[in-house]
């Protein structure tokens, strides 16, 4: 018994943490109806910089000494408060007024990977511990033992409710939040500056976070790349309590550290986490606004076309298409007499798997429109299903695709079918949601997957007798691929297919008005892009020998969603920019490649501020743009006949 209730103790600790940082989510949805994904970077860099400020830091001349504990403090919150301001007024309230809610979660989750390079560059990547705010010995009451930074940590919770309760109910400033909240267009007839109250919200919540990890930091060790986590926990913890919910936010954050402790403890550690993302996909499919959220969906198509104009899908004409592909076969047949290097040559195959994927990635978000932040998922799937096949079973490695592939088609169906109502940041967040579980089970399901370490001794890929198993062999099996890949799609997005999706992508009740039958094309397209990434998975598999969790994890969706966007949505082979400019790059300047994380972020948030087509889209746009300038003709003089008078003409 007293067991059970440290374990249950435990969890409320941890839930209150979740609970914080779910209070950020539910501020910024409150205000904007957007998703930050950004809000767990604030967790560890508001312990990393109370880090800092307690034991002194400096850089040549300059020097801060050792603060104390309340001064450092509110430093650390200062410094949170002003990053959150300048990348609320500089980033997060401009986006709002170019992208829609879908583009949102791509921007703030690559703002959650910036962060992630920056706080590497400064702390580096060995672990922290704070210091206990009233030392280290528990507090022992009855037999039951509680750490004494666990009643810090309840406080600050409770401090951090009644205020925000009391902000929004008794100020000027919170009624001017809630009217924002509430009809964003009527709030500015009536005054309110909404984008001051945009860029207050986010601060407010860049605080919050900070503070949680500031409480937090004394019990668990944070690294560079701890936000992840506590975005996944804050997210499921909000979802589940409801989006733009205060009171869910902390029931959700509680029950969640609840579940994951008495999960951890009676159960397997390495399952709690699958048991929650389980809990949330229940949730989203029932009642996507969650338990407390409103029982209504905004619409969020309507929205996202009164800031997001659609963008119409770049193409070449079937001349300059025919005249680029035959010089890029030329080029893909000599390249490797060029750079038959290892590393370079490597780089280059990893490129044409990662491209195959993002393929049917441009078909599901490009052209369907249907943000997906789970793509890694199916990857992992026709990975380890090869892998399996091949190690264990002994089977032939085109048998392990084709299981792989099976597998991945038939989780695709179970997650389309459950996720048909879902659109927009509800879609993105539900595939969010099936990635972070597949990841969970990879690391989980040790006898299956190999758990951590994965599986080792996969074959390379053979076929017909024939066994690829040097660089120049893999080079031209993936890159033949991706080439009939792109064949494929290409007649595919040109036939009454590609219109349907475009017309879904645009406004899908008005699609459905038209006849087309909605949950059957963005069925196919999830089933298409789920096809491609598990062949890709496979290949991956068995080009590497080897495969383990990390090396198809969520943060490998982000990845292929940078290159997506980079490179040129809706272009088909635009996307191949991208993967060069993320995978070759990093190989030709490795002293740069702790710079790796930050470069992907700011790329994907710079693309999508700046470059919304992409690199080959720019490109294609601009083509357009100069072929449908009108020519100058000179004016054509008109010589006068003077008339009589009298005479009629």
């Amino acid at each position: 018994m007293r067991e059970a209730i440290e374990i249950a103790l435990g969890g409320i600790l941890q839930g209150s943490v979740f609970a914080l940082v779910a209070l950020g989510f539910a501020l910024v949805f409150r205000v904007t109806g957007a998703i930050n994904l950004a809000q767990g970077a604030f967790v560890v860099f508001g312990a990393l910089t109370l880090y800092s400020f307690q034991n002194g830091f400096g850089y040549g001349a300059f020097h801060v000494p050792p603060l104390p504990l309340p001064i450092a403090f509110i430093a650390s919150l200062l410094v949170s408060l002003l990053v959150g301001l300048l990348l609320g007024k500089f980033i997060f309230q401009p986006a709002l007024r170019k992208l829609p809610l879908g583009g949102m979660v791509l921007l703030t989750g690559g703002l959650l990977t910036f962060f992630e390079g920056v706080m590497l560059l400064v702390w580096g990547s060995q672990p922290y511990q704070l210091q206990p705010w009233s030392g280290f010995a528990p507090v022992n009451i009855n037999g039951i033992h509680i750490p004494t930074q666990g009643f810090w940590d309840f406080g600050v919770t409770a401090i951090i409710i009644v205020g925000m309760w009391y902000v929004l109910q008794k100020t000027t400033i919170g009624k001017a939040l809630r009217a924002c909240s509430e009809n964003p267009a009527a709030a500015a007839l009536m005054g309110i500056d909404v984008p001051r109250m945009t860029v207050l919200s986010f601060s407010v919540a860049a605080a919050i976070g900070c503070v949680s990890g500031m409480v937090i930091g004394p019990v668990v060790s944070l690294e560079f790349d701890g936000g992840g986590f506590f975005t996944s926990s804050g997210f499921i913890s909000v979802a589940i309590g409801g989006f733009g919910s205060f009171v869910g936010a902390l029931i959700g954050g509680l029950s969640l550290g609840t579940i994951e402790q008495l999960a951890a403890g009676y159960v397997s550690s390495l399952f709690s986490t699958t048991l929650a993302l389980g809990l949330l996909l229940v949730v989203l499919i029932w009642k996507p606004t969650g338990l407390l959220g409103s029982g209504s969906q905004r619409r969020v198509d309507v929205r996202d076309a009164s800031v997001h104009a659609y963008r119409e899908a770049l193409r070449l004409s079937r001349k300059g298409a025919i005249i680029g592909g035959i010089v890029a076969l030329v080029v893909l047949a000599v390249l490797p007499f060029f750079l038959n290097t290892g590393g370079i040559l490597s780089s280059i195959v990893i490129t044409g798997i990662l491209f195959f994927a993002i393929l049917g990635l441009d078909i599901l978000m490009g052209y369907g429109g249907q943000v997906s932040l789970g793509h890694a998922a199916f990857l992992a799937v026709g990975a380890y299903s090869a892998a399996i096949m091949t190690t264990r079973y002994g089977q032939a490695p085109i048998v392990g695709i084709l299981v792989g592939l099976v597998v991945a088609l038939a989780c695709a169906t179970v997650v389309s079918f459950v996720t048909v109502k879902l659109r927009g940041h509800y879609m993105a967040l539900a595939t969010l949601a099936f990635g972070l579980l597949v990841d969970s089970v990879a690391v989980g399901a040790t006898g299956l997957s190999g758990g951590p370490s994965g599986i080792a001794g996969i074959p390379h890929f053979s076929m017909f007798g024939y066994t690829f198993d040097t660089q120049v062999a893999n080079y031209y099996l993936v890159w033949g691929l991706v080439v009939i890949g792109v064949i494929v799609l290409s007649c595919l997005v040109r036939s009454n297919f590609g219109r349907a999706l475009r017309a879904i992508r645009t406004d899908q009740t008005a699609a459905r008005a038209l006849g087309i039958n909605v949950p059957r094309y963005k069925l196919m397209a999830f089933l298409i892009s789920a096809g491609f990434a598990s062949v890709a998975g496979s290949l991956y598999a068995y080009y590497f020998q080897f495969i383990s969790p990390e090396m198809v994890s969520t943060q490998r969706s982000f990845e292929m969603v940078t290159m997506l966007v980079v490179g040129g949505e809706t272009t088909l082979v635009g996307p191949v920019i991208g993967a060069v400019i993320l995978t070759l790059l990093p190989t030709v300047f490795q002293p740069l490649a702790n710079f790796k994380t930050l470069a992907e972020g700011l790329i994907l948030v710079g693309a999508l501020l700046y470059l919304p087509s992409g690199i080959f889209g720019g490109i294609l746009a601009a083509m357009k743009k100069k072929g449908d300038r009108p020519v100058q003709t000179p004016p054509v003089q008109i010589e006068s006949t003077p008339v009589r008078e009298g005479v009629v003409r």
